[in-house]
């Protein structure tokens, strides 16, 4: 026993060194010098890992994007608001992202990204990869033109979002793809087509975030011909989904621009989803919609329907009455003026515990034609709710970062 206590030690100060290498330093760059731009790149590129790359206060007039290669560096601003660090991208000449990471065990903070051109922040491959107290926003509002992702961590194991702030993005303002182990929490997406999206990921915890004044609040999607695919166990929690009233202003094409304006939580073609707990409120279309993906697609191991999807604990405020799906209208004047707050379109299956109304559009497929609906209420009260998820829980030493 004293061996294995010794070991632990040993590989618990090894870790420790590997985490603050002796020779880590902090690389400060000014906002202010003539040549900034060159001088914040050429810091990302002579990072060694440990170090911190300290941005000062004030705006940067960045006419190309930002790239990270290096494992284990902080890039730290001084405060993502007025007065505080901004990486402004108004004349960034490419399509690009503003920021792109790609490697492992990156910690970004406290600085903001405004306008580009393409993505605002996007990390690749990156695991461990924290984003804490960061402003990714197109200060113009909502627009096609604005790029299609705020915060954009891709093909990643352990994600940390943590009390991000998103405006605008033409798809979703925090998006999550591909990836596993994630936690998206205390976070504000606002006037973006999708407030924050959960695509074709694995294990996930979305919680205590506020989605508001997006087309739609908070999606749980997975879709076809991606190298990772069969997105499940995603709980989203003790979230404010409320007045997700923009008109959808995604480009012509993207899967998004499908999303009605009014959306409060839409899952699509995924499995074991929890929803609970949550405020839901002024969302004119559905609080909750739950659906199969209706579109045509050449993938064999594509699997359409979503599957165990449990609904419970949520407050529910006005809702379904403006429903800006084809023949919403009609529907909702066959009811007295609204569609009951849950939505579900008949395929897949799910449990709604919550006690209100729920719609079926009595879909049994992904294949019936939506013109052969045939709306009426239904109890999906009575189904055996699958066990229940368990709380996501991320390396210790990303929670630490954020502490």
């Amino acid at each position: 026993m004293r061996f294995h206590g010794l070991h632990a030690a040993t590989l618990g100060i090894l870790a420790i060194l590997a985490a603050h290498p002796a020779a880590a330093k902090t690389i400060s760059v000014s906002a202010t010098t003539p040549d900034a731009n060159e001088k914040l790149q050429e810091a990302l590129i002579l990072a060694e890992p440990g170090d911190i790359v300290q941005l000062g206060a004030g705006t940067w007039k960045l006419v190309d994007g930002l790239s990270l290669d290096v494992a284990g560096v902080t890039v730290r601003g001084v405060g993502a608001g007025e007065g505080g660090s901004v990486l402004d991208f108004t004349g960034q000449q490419g399509a690009g992202e503003g920021l792109l990471v790609t490697s492992d065990d990156v910690y970004l903070t406290n600085f903001a990204v405004l306008n580009t051109k393409g993505d605002g922040i996007k990390s690749k491959g990156a695991d461990r990869i924290v984003y804490h107290q960061l402003r990714v926003e197109w200060t113009a509002g909502p627009k096609e033109t604005n790029g299609a992702y705020g915060i954009y961590p891709v093909e990643s194991s352990d994600v940390l979002i943590d009390s991000v702030y998103v405006r605008g993005a033409s798809d979703a303002g925090i998006y999550v793809g591909q990836s596993k182990n994630i936690v998206v929490r205390d976070s504000i997406a606002t006037e973006n087509v999708a407030g924050i999206e959960i695509e074709n990921s694995f294990n996930a915890d979305v919680h205590d975030n506020i989605a508001t004044k997006n087309t739609g609040g908070i999606l749980v999607f997975d879709l076809p011909s991606l190298p990772m695919q069969g997105g499940h166990n995603v709980r989203v929690f003790e979230n404010i989904v409320n007045d997700n009233s923009t008109p959808n202003f995604a480009p012509k094409g993207n899967i998004v621009a499908s999303v009605p304006t009014g959306t409060g939580v839409l899952v699509m073609a995924n499995r074991h989803v929890e929803i609970f707990d949550n405020v839901l409120a002024d969302n004119g279309t559905a609080n909750v919609m739950i659906v199969g993906y209706r579109y045509e697609h050449k993938d064999p191991k594509y699997q359409p329907l979503p599957r165990d999807i449990v609904v419970r604990g949520n407050m529910h405020g006005k809702a379904g009455y403006a429903p800006a799906f084809e023949g919403g209208a009609q529907i909702a004047a066959a009811f007295g003026g609204s569609i009951p707050p849950v939505l579900w379109d008949g395929a897949g299956d799910a449990v709604v515990l919550d006690q209100v109304g729920v719609l079926s559009l009595n879909l049994p497929d992904v294949a019936t034609p939506r013109d052969q609906a045939k709306p009426a209420p239904v109890d999906l009260s009575t189904g055996t709710p699958p066990a229940a998820l368990p709380a996501i829980k991320l390396p210790e030493v990303m929670e630490a970062k954020v502490r």
